[in-house]
Order: structure tokens, then C-alpha cells, then sequence
């Protein structure tokens, strides 16, 4: 990438020095030196320039000046005698501010980074990779819940219901029963919605492991849990769903 550089400074001197500098990188072309900030206005409408190094303190115009005039203005990288304007530099979204006498280290570093910022703006717009969304544990045959100070697999195959008591759920599976530290609500949510339901305040159903409906109550085994109006339609509905009546 070669960048078009324009140099403005009331000191020739200071014009010698950016000239040469810039000759001593073949990525660095000068398109002209201007002595003035109207001059450089001049020249800015009718080349193509990437990056200018602007002087501050000038007759007539500032550098501060002829940015706040400037439509369109390129990487800006501010070359001055005077520390004191350094923070309004840098609100003007300066690609860096060189102290003169500017050593040539200094400068290579400033313009390094007008060329890292110039390339990232010549690189086409990515579109974002899509991120697969971690799997919800419904996606999963099995489930860990914390008893008895340990964590316990459970696999949703094996679960019967789940009854809640307060701040606790009891899990009763073919084989065993888990009391854990956990609501309702968050139980549901590790739960694959298509095999469970919850059918009222404190009972969940695995609908695979229903054996028989009699009007408000699920018997599941020998256990018989109560549908509750609040999730009744619910239920009325996957049972229409799956025309089992």
C-alpha cells in the first residue's frame, strides 16, 4: 500500500526534514509541500491524499483551524514545536503528535500506525461468522443436579415426575429419589420441553411415563398427581396434540 502524504508547515526547515523522512520510506509517497494552511486546502481538493503531517501554530490558519473547516480530511499526524496542544491533537482523532525537532525513529512510529489504520480501512467489511448457540440442555439425554454434597447425573429417560416442596425438588426416578436445592422454574428450564410438562404448582410429568388420565389427576405408576387449572389447558392441549382421546 503506498500512502499519499502532504506536509504542512510554515518552517521550511521543518518542510526539509518531514521531505526527507518520508524519502527514506519507499511505502511514503510526497505529493507536495504547502507552507500554509490555505495552500494546503488548495491541494487537498484536488489530490488524492492519505495522510497529512500538519503543523500547528501558522499565520492565518491554525492546523486546529483547517481541521475544523475540512470536509473529508485524511489521517491527520500533527507535527509541532508546542507540547501544550497536545490533548486538542488528539481530540481532532490524530494519528499521532511529533514534537519537533522530530527524531526519525518518532516518525517512523507515527506512521506506522497511519498505515495500520489505513489498512484496516481498505479491508472489506466481514461478515460476522455465525457463533453456534450452545446446545440447551434439552438437547442432551441426561442432566446434574447437586445432592447430598455431590452432583448427581440424571438421565431424563429414567425420570418418573418431579414434585416441588418449597425451596426444594424431590426428582423420583425408576430407581431413586433426589432431593436437591432448586425451584420449579429453573428445573424447567433443563428439562427438553417435547418429554416434560409441568401440570401444576408443585408436580413436573414425564409425558412418556404417564400411564393413565382420570378426569384432573395423572397416574403415573402408583402415583397420582393432581392438574392444576392454572396449567390445565396446557395439558388438555398435548393430550389433543398426541389424540390420545
Amino acid at each position: 500500500m503506498t500512502i499519499r502524504c502532504l506536509a504542512v508547515d510554515d518552517e521550511p526547515l521543518a518542510l526539509d526534514i518531514i521531505e526527507s523522512y518520508i524519502s527514506k520510506l519507499p511505502f511514503l509517497q510526497l505529493v507536495k509541500t504547502c507552507a500554509s494552511a490555505t495552500e494546503a486546502m488548495q491541494v487537498l481538493q484536488e489530490e488524492k491524499v492519505d495522510l497529512m503531517f500538519l503543523d500547528i501554530e501558522m499565520p492565518e490558519l491554525t492546523g486546529i483551524q483547517l481541521l475544523n473547516i475540512m470536509k473529508n480530511q485524511p489521517l491527520i499526524i500533527f507535527t509541532t514545536a508546542y507540547p501544550d496542544y497536545a490533548l486538542e491533537g488528539f481530540n481532532q482523532d490524530a494519528v499521532d503528535y511529533l514534537l519537533k525537532p522530530i527524531p526519525f525513529d518518532r516518525f517512523v512510529k507515527a506512521v506506522n500506525k497511519a498505515q495500520e489504520r489505513l489498512q484496516r480501512s481498505a479491508k472489506p467489511a466481514l461478515e460476522p461468522v455465525p457463533v453456534p448457540a450452545a446446545a440447551p440442555a434439552h438437547e442432551h439425554e441426561f442432566m446434574f443436579v447437586k445432592a447430598d454434597y455431590k452432583t448427581i447425573r440424571v438421565d431424563f429417560k429414567d425420570v418418573l415426575w418431579i414434585e416441588g416442596l418449597k425451596d426444594y425438588i424431590i426428582i423420583q426416578t425408576t430407581d431413586q429419589k433426589i432431593i436437591t436445592l432448586l425451584s420449579m422454574n429453573k428445573m424447567m428450564e433443563k428439562l427438553p420441553e417435547s418429554r416434560f410438562l409441568r401440570v401444576h404448582r408443585s408436580f413436573i410429568v414425564a409425558l412418556q411415563k404417564i400411564d393413565s388420565i382420570e378426569k384432573s389427576r395423572i397416574r403415573i405408576g402408583k402415583k397420582e398427581i393432581p392438574i392444576g387449572e392454572v396449567y390445565k389447558d396446557q395439558f388438555v392441549k398435548w393430550v389433543e396434540e398426541n389424540n390420545i382421546q
